[in-house]
């Protein structure tokens, strides 16, 4: 193995490991900053959902240097498990526990 395949996997690893990294923070940061969890409920379009998927990728910086809020994927609260997820865009609200009952 010669010297330049060395550092390109050295590098590769690297890499992949701080995209992971990265991930990790931005889910952190919409746990923390917009309250989402796995199976958190948001109000779209007045109907309660469950979070089933968030795309850190739809995340943009703002000018104040924060995050916009993640495009999510959910299924209404009253579906039955295992129901298909739905795109809800990035124009949702966290719903309160008063809102879900």
């Amino acid at each position: 193995m010669d010297y330049g395949n060395s550092v390109q996997k050295v590098l590769l690893r690297k890499i992949r490991k701080t995209e992971q990294d990265l991930l990790q923070l931005k889910l952190d940061y919409c746990r923390f900053v917009f309250g989402l969890t796995h199976r958190a409920c948001v109000q779209c379009d007045g109907a309660p959902y469950l979070v089933r998927s968030v795309d850190v990728d739809s995340m943009v910086t703002l000018e104040d240097g924060s995050f916009s809020k993640p495009a999510i994927a959910g299924v209404p609260a009253d579906s039955p498990e295992g129901a298909e997820a739905i795109n809800l865009g990035q124009e949702w609200t966290l719903a309160s526990a008063a809102t879900v009952r």
